[in-house]
């Protein structure tokens, strides 16, 4: 991931810019959507040949029978990640990654690609959530800008929050925040977020029918990724959940610096980021 966005960076002022989820959707075609056979080498013949204007993109994936197929799932995933911002009160337009990692910087945590792996508590079950080990209290971030749409008790995440993104395609889900404190005391159901925000804190709740009750063993945010094609995927049989490990990974060469305010107890970010993607959703 880290590579093709690194070429859409460099191709973005010139007159050969380059998508880099497209890029990402070319080498789903050529390995088959496993990309433990990745080299970068087969990325720079792609988008070298787009850079030096030897070949368009649409003309190298005219012959790609799934090219359309990774191309839409991929955007569905990362459609929100890269594109346009501003910083604090400046007007200069910045364009890179402004989707952050759900750790807030400076706070130590811990990770392994945990997904699928066996749950029992309720009924056996997978585990379709990537699990982030740290310590009570440290700030929960926006992934990407969305509006709240479920905060509250679950008797299997504890407290948590439900973030969708306004293309509706994505379905963000933070659990097992804090006991007591679980949210930024502002939020609630329908509240607009910005990448980057604060939105809670970790924990350890959940695992029980009683609200507000520490029954997970282990302190963690269960940060979870639903994909949304159609609204009756959002809760029924037909739920896609993907592997956020390596999203994770990526992730975390952004993260919101926070500060305390001792007054109120909140975690707030130290630079506020203006996403045009807010903008034209409260402006309908």
């Amino acid at each position: 991931m880290n590579d093709a966005y690194q070429y859409d960076l460099k191709a973005h002022d010139t007159d050969t810019p380059i998508d880099w989820v497209c890029l990402l959707a070319v080498l789903g075609v050529k390995y088959g959507g496993d990309f433990k056979n990745y080299k970068s080498s087969d990325l720079s013949a792609i988008a070298d040949k787009i850079l030096n204007k030897e070949s368009t993109l649409e003309e190298l994936t005219a012959d790609m029978k799934y090219y359309d197929y990774y191309n839409e799932a991929y955007h569905a995933v990362l459609g929100g990640f890269v594109g346009e911002y501003r910083l604090g009160d400046s007007k200069e337009i910045q364009y890179g990654l402004k989707a952050f990692s759900p750790i807030a910087k400076g706070f130590p945590y811990t990770d392994y690609d945990d997904f699928g792996t066996s749950r029992s508590f309720g009924y056996r079950r997978q585990h379709l959530g990537h699990d982030m080990m740290g310590q009570i209290g440290t700030p929960v971030i926006a992934v990407e800008s969305g509006y709240v749409e479920c905060l509250g008790w679950n008797r299997y995440g504890g407290w948590r929050i439900g973030i969708r993104s306004f293309d509706k395609k994505r379905y963000y889900y933070y659990a097992h925040l804090r006991q007591n404190f679980p949210y930024n005391k502002s939020l609630k159901e329908g509240s607009t977020v910005t990448a980057g925000d604060v939105i809670g804190y970790m924990g350890h709740t959940g695992y029980s029918d009683k609200e507000n009750v520490n029954n997970i063993d282990i302190i963690h945010l269960h940060f979870g990724l639903q994909l949304i094609f159609d609204e009756s995927q959002k809760d029924g049989n037909g739920e896609i959940w993907i592997n956020c490990y390596e999203l994770a990974r990526f992730l975390s060469q952004n993260r919101c610096e926070t500060a305390k305010d001792e007054s109120t107890k909140e975690w707030h970010r130290v630079q506020e980021m203006t996403d045009p993607a807010v903008e034209q959703y409260k402006a309908q």
